[in-house]
């Protein structure tokens, strides 16, 4: 397991459980043990399996987990996605640590979907954005890769992305990539330059510029049909600014290369997924 998505998982078992479940340990003696049901209650896709596990096996390691799906897989409500089996205490105390996981991860890969689902006649891919909760974004990127879509840039410090506040304070688009192809120089970086154009005129400095990337934002559909002419495949083609499931398909046939949506992991809705707890063997208290 990455480290970075181990700390991440300690961290939110620490803020559950504190210095202990006193229900569970008031309750459930340690030789009751249960097997516990992952229930799916909506359709959708799942994702985060590995996380799920992850979660049970440092909250018990003797706990055994088995899947009957795999991320990325499309899955119906009723479905019995996965399986916990070993002391009903250690499944109790990691169960809603698990399904938090869970159930967000399994929303945003449906979400992606479904948006893909769209476009899928296209070139155009869907991608991520930075718009994720703090201290969660590599869950919520994990999730989004699981559901089949690509990620964007991880962080301010894997690609240059020239916004409106930057080409303000740089003066103008042409300094603002200058500067950044300056720093690149200066440190030895491969970072890609990706530059968020609002005009025609904006995509034309940038075109001129010889940029990696050029974000049409906020373009309506005539003009991001003739950005992506003017351009005509001398730099990649993002389309931004509140894409939604009924605007996708004719934004991907205009041509553009990737599609970015905020909302599926700014606003997701949890995938609804429950844990049913079956005691196999009963307290010997």
């Amino acid at each position: 397991m990455d480290y970075e998505v181990e700390k991440i998982i300690k961290n939110a078992l620490e803020e559950d459980i504190g210095r202990a479940d006193i229900t569970t340990a008031a309750i459930v003696h340690d030789t009751i043990i249960g097997e516990g049901l992952f229930l799916v209650k909506q359709d959708g896709m799942l994702a985060g399996f590995e996380i799920v596990e992850n979660v049970l096996k440092l909250v018990d390691k003797s706990l055994k987990f088995k899947k009957f799906f795999k991320d990325g897989d499309k899955v119906k409500k009723g479905g019995i996605a996965a399986k916990v089996s070993g002391k009903a205490s250690s499944i109790l105390t990691s169960e809603r640590t698990a399904l938090n996981f869970f159930q967000r991860m399994s929303g945003i890969a449906t979400a992606a979907s479904q948006f893909q689902e769209k476009i899928n006649h296209t070139k155009a891919q869907i991608i991520d954005t930075r718009k994720t909760v703090p201290g969660l974004r590599l869950i919520d990127k994990l999730a989004f890769k699981l559901s089949g879509c690509a990620n964007h840039r991880m962080g301010l410090y894997d690609m240059f992305l020239i916004k409106d506040n930057h080409i303000n304070a740089a003066g103008s688009i042409s300094k603002a990539i200058e500067k950044c192809k300056e720093y690149r120089k200066k440190y030895n970086l491969d970072s890609k330059i990706e530059v968020e154009a609002s005009n025609i005129e904006q995509v034309r400095e940038a075109l001129n510029c010889e940029v990696d990337m050029i974000m049409l934002d906020n373009f309506d559909l005539n003009e991001m049909k003739k950005a992506v002419e003017v351009i005509n495949g001398k730099s990649e083609i993002e389309a931004s600014g509140n894409i939604t499931l009924d605007s996708v398909k004719e934004i991907a046939e205009t041509g553009v290369d990737y599609i970015s949506v905020g909302a599926i992991t700014h606003s997701v809705q949890a995938l609804d997924i429950s844990l049913e707890l079956n005691i196999e063997k009963p307290s010997q208290k």
